[in-house]
């Protein structure tokens, strides 16, 4: 039996049927100026406004990628530097943690916390994690294995005030693949700064 929907489903048939379409049509590239690549560029336009309606995000603020794995190194790797500190949780997509090992690869430290017997990590143990050269927390929102949802809200908010305390900024980031059908117009409220 499949229950992980999320990664496992298929996509609904208004969404292959628009996929057809574009597959179908006169392509032109976004980045040309001739009517095609108009076309082009004006479909992504309404598709980053949607992205951005559905999430309560800024549409300035949709990247698009080919995937979350795409998504989760852009974020994590953009951030992410030698000699810099990188806290995560044990219970990651592997894409994530793969990226937090590259990052160690790179000269980063890392810490890896485990949640507790429910799955979640606290802002607790997030405060007693950070470290004066911590740059980027990344905690996944809704696990796509054991269904757990993290309390990013209070996670985001430990974080801000470790933080403003130290005189430093820390990113937040969330791998949210796995919510994506929870997180309609969340964006906005919960303080994370880099989301996939």
């Amino acid at each position: 039996m499949n229950l992980d929907h999320n990664s496992g489903g298929r996509p609904r048939r208004e969404a292959v049927e628009a996929a057809i379409a574009w597959l179908h049509a006169d392509a032109g590239n976004p980045s040309s100026v001739h009517a095609a690549g108009r076309r082009a560029r004006d479909a992504i336009e309404e598709a980053r406004d949607a992205v951005a309606a559905l999430i309560g995000a800024r549409p300035s603020e949709v990247v698009f990628t080919s995937g979350g794995t795409e998504a989760n190194n852009l974020a994590l790797l953009g951030v992410a530097r030698s000699g810099a500190h990188v806290v995560s949780t044990a219970i990651e997509h592997a894409s994530v943690l793969r990226a937090v090992e590259a990052a160690r690869d790179a000269g980063a430290e890392v810490t890896l916390l485990v949640p507790d017997a429910s799955g979640r990590v606290g802002p607790e143990q997030l405060r007693s994690a950070l470290r004066a050269t911590t740059v980027l927390v990344s905690v996944g929102w809704a696990n796509g294995e054991i269904g757990t949802v993290q309390p990013l809200p209070a996670i985001a908010r430990e974080l801000r005030a470790q933080a403003r305390d130290g005189g430093r900024r820390v990113f937040l980031h969330s791998d949210a693949v796995q919510a994506a059908g929870l997180c309609a117009g969340a964006v906005a409220r919960d303080g994370v700064d880099l989301r996939s």
